[in-house]
């Protein structure tokens, strides 16, 4: 067993051995420089095809003016709401928008929290107060019925 074991030990080794020199040459693939003949002239055959585009310029040159492109055609758009008549809107004096509604408002906001709680104080006893009649009642007929029996 021990020799199969190193066998496949072994054979991991080779395999990560070549698989790191495998990654080394494609590092140095990638940071050698390529030929510096092979640029320029890609460079200036580049250089030679360029069009230049001016949509919003009119250069002086005559040849870049060959490069101007016409403004685009905007469609025509008809505005639904410019057709429709404007809505008629009631004449308020614009000083009844300033007083409040209620004249307590503003003690109403600062109290709203206390009410909330006493409303739920308010709930809890008079759920108490009909238990207390409600067992009152049962009670009263119970001794109703224990005394006439």
């Amino acid at each position: 067993m021990s020799t199969e074991e190193e066998n496949s030990v072994e054979a991991a080794a080779a395999a990560r051995r070549e698989r790191l020199r495998a990654l080394r040459e494609a590092q140095e693939l990638l940071q050698t420089p390529d030929d510096d003949n092979n640029n320029n002239t890609n460079q200036d055959e580049d250089e030679n095809d360029v069009q230049m585009k001016f949509r919003n310029y009119l250069p002086h040159d005559k040849q870049l003016q060959e490069g101007k492109v016409a403004p685009p055609v905007l469609p025509k758009f008809e505005d639904p709401m410019a057709t429709l008549p404007p809505p008629e809107e009631k004449k308020e004096d614009p000083f009844l928008n300033i007083v409040p509604k209620k004249p307590n408002w503003d003690l109403r906001r600062d109290v709203q929290k206390k009410l909330d709680k006493l409303e739920k104080r308010t709930m809890k006893a008079l759920t108490q107060l009909m238990e207390e009649e409600e067992k009152k009642r049962k009670m009263a007929e119970e001794d109703a019925e224990n005394g006439g029996d």
